[in-house]
């Protein structure tokens, strides 16, 4: 198990609602709301667990076959932001954070992969990019989610 991933999502002790997350992938960071994140229920840590949850059963589908998976980070009103998580073997990825013109209001981030197939309009942004293995990315998300479990909001 490798816990040297460049990827993790955090929230920001005293923030509420706005620019309180923040999303590092390799050197870049993305600071964004949790506010869509808790317009279903004010739990912000299960809320951010059954997120990295599905991140976690989408990456699993790709182990093996390969494919694209997008997980959402991200949620305004205007656009969300995705990370784009590519394999061509089935065992390695590349991760590539980016922009979707997707508005927030149209996605429920709590059974989000209805809305991941609608993202045909994916910008990465320069720079949010890292590679690993799909076996580490899966743990990491995991050990990721793990710290959101005692998280009030």
């Amino acid at each position: 198990m490798t816990t040297s991933i460049a990827l993790w999502f955090e929230h920001l002790a005293g923030k509420h609602w706005h620019n309180d997350l923040r999303l590092h992938i390799g050197r870049h960071r993305h600071t964004c709301d949790s506010y869509y994140l808790t317009l279903e229920s004010r739990h912000l840590g299960a809320n951010l667990a059954r997120l990295l949850e599905q991140w976690i059963d989408q990456v699993n589908e790709l182990k093996g076959a390969g494919g694209t998976a997008y997980l959402p980070y991200d949620f305004s009103d205007q656009c969300t932001a995705w990370l784009r998580v590519s394999s061509t073997d089935g065992h390695t990825t590349v991760i590539e954070a980016g922009w979707s013109l997707i508005e927030a209001w149209g996605i429920d981030p709590s059974d989000y992969r209805a809305t991941a197939p609608d993202v045909t309009d994916f910008e990465p942004i320069a720079n949010a990019r890292i590679e690993c293995s799909l076996d580490d990315l899966a743990t990491h998300i995991a050990l990721n989610r793990g710290s959101f479990a005692t998280l009030r909001h």
